[in-house]
């Protein structure tokens, strides 16, 4: 079976997803940290971020790989070889992150990785297309949302978690910014498909939000 959760940032995707994945046996795939993880390769290698031809010409000696860790559940994401769970989810990389995700050779790059994982068996997704692009014949979709405000408070609860100084306003500003641009870019904008169950995040607990999931998922099964 296969599950797509999307929705803009903040929006509670990732954290559900990896809660419904824990509970119901099912392999979680970071998709978005696999977009954060190739630019930290332009990052790296100088190249900026809005550097198509660039960029593109890291792609063949690129590896990115993702496995559980079983202490923690948690999906760690490996750049060539190596560990960057962490350096993905700095300021530097939420931003320059969308530039790169509009890169038509880099989406077709990851999206086939992505495929490939999805044939393991039971998996649960989350991004910006993963219902309309990645798995349109996905078992399950779900979109999520919340009012911006909410969103920006749990991301910077999370980035404060991880030792990240930001001010509240920098971090609504860098969604609000991320959010016209995943919902216009021409290739494969931010848009719910046409039979995801829409789910509002902003008055529910993880608990909560992952539970609505579930009852979807052993109705199917």
């Amino acid at each position: 079976m296969i599950i797509a959760i999307d929705g803009p940032a903040g929006s509670g995707k990732s954290t559900t997803a990896k809660l419904v994945g824990s509970k119901m046996n099912f392999l979680y795939i970071d998709t978005g940290a696999m977009y954060r993880a190739m630019t930290v390769k332009a990052e790296l290698a100088g190249v900026p971020f809005d550097d198509r031809a660039g960029v593109c010409s890291l792609l063949d000696d690129t590896v990115i790989e993702q496995t559980i860790d079983t202490k923690s559940g948690d999906t760690r994401t490996y750049l060539d070889g190596r560990d960057v769970s962490y350096e993905i989810r700095t300021p530097e990389i939420s931003k320059g992150v969308t530039s790169v995700c509009e890169i038509d050779e880099v989406r077709v790059k990851l999206v086939s990785l992505q495929r490939e994982m999805g044939k393991k068996g039971n998996v649960i997704l989350d991004g910006r297309d993963i219902g309309t692009v990645v798995f349109p014949d996905a078992d399950l979709k779900f979109f999520m949302v919340a009012d911006i405000n909410i969103r920006a408070e749990r991301r910077l609860a999370e980035l404060k978690e991880k030792g990240i100084a930001l001010t509240f306003e920098d971090v609504r500003n860098d969604i609000e910014r991320r959010d016209l641009r995943d919902s216009s870019r021409s290739n494969s904008p931010l848009r719910p498909a046409q039979d995801a169950v829409l789910i509002d995040t902003g008055g529910l607990t993880v608990e909560e939000q992952a539970e609505i999931i579930i009852g979807y998922i052993k109705k199917k099964l």
